[in-house]
């Protein structure tokens, strides 16, 4: 049995902007961003407020360049840093090695909700 479009539920997202990246979220997503500054802890609630989009299934509105009045609350569910990244330079003959390990901290947030 074929399911028509139409009965299909469609999830409400938003498209959000933190640390210079765009994401799309929608309600119980979890979501790793870019380190937030200041002072946050597991299980603080952050609130995004520049959001670009908000699509509901029935309209969308879009933002010039933000939403005014929209938000998108989370809670900060764990604070870690990610795998380490080995970064190399070398040139032959010239016995030049550096060699460099890096982690990029980030924050794990739940999306709590849209607004």
């Amino acid at each position: 049995m074929e399911t028509s479009p139409a009965t299909t539920p469609v999830k409400e997202f938003a498209i959000i902007q933190t640390g210079g990246k765009q994401y799309q979220v929608s309600v119980g997503d979890e979501v790793k961003i870019e380190k937030l500054t200041g002072e946050y802890k597991e299980g603080d609630k952050v609130v995004f407020d520049k959001v670009l989009l908000v699509d509901n299934g029935s309209d969308t509105t879009i933002g010039t360049p933000v939403i005014a009045g929209a938000s998108v609350k989370g809670t900060i569910t764990k604070i870690s840093r990610a795998a380490k990244v080995i970064v190399i330079k070398y040139k032959q003959k010239s016995r030049y090695f550096k060699k460099n390990g890096h982690r990029q901290p980030y924050f794990q947030i739940k999306i709590e909700s849209l607004k």
